[in-house]
């Protein structure tokens, strides 16, 4: 590397000065486009790693939200006309059904109906249970194998 001179003539100062630009500027610039490189590589595959991970996780046997809740009640038209009047829940024939957004994407809408029947309807049958709870599943094909596998009594078959 060439040092700089001080006594050296102002024109030769210059020229070393310009050698020493052109020289080192290209050096930076190369680091510097290479870092860039690296850092828009590693933020590629941070991104295709995301939504390798996403696809993944869209595949999983889980649920993923509560699809309805359902009661016994003595009186259904009083249960709703009671929790309209007292939580304001607006009520129909069904129930309440209640709307959210899901929270990794919020362009999807889920819904959640909230139902009271009458004691002894058979609607919860083979169940014996005063309430049932329907959940929201992805890859419900994937969740009933796994529970078989896992010695649960599935009672029920998936329909289409």
């Amino acid at each position: 590397m060439h040092k700089f001179n001080p006594n050296q003539k102002p024109a030769m100062a210059k020229k070393n000065t310009f050698r020493l630009i052109v020289f080192i500027l290209p050096a930076i610039v190369f680091a510097g486009c290479n870092s860039g490189i690296k850092k828009n590589n590693s933020m590629e595959n941070k991104e295709n790693n995301a939504a390798k991970s996403v696809a993944e996780n869209d595949t999983i046997p889980k649920v993923t939200g509560i699809g309805g809740i359902f009661f016994f009640s003595d009186d259904p038209t009083k249960t709703k006309a009671w929790y309209n009047e007292n939580l304001g829940l607006e009520t129909n024939d069904y129930g309440s059904t209640f709307e959210s957004r899901n929270a990794n994407r919020p362009e999807e809408i889920n819904y959640l109906q909230w139902s009271p029947f009458k004691t002894g309807n058979s609607y919860f049958a083979p169940s014996k249970k005063d309430f049932m709870i329907n959940y929201r599943v992805q890859n419900l094909v994937g969740l009933v194998k796994k529970l078989k596998a896992n010695g649960v009594t599935v009672l029920d078959e998936i329909e289409t």
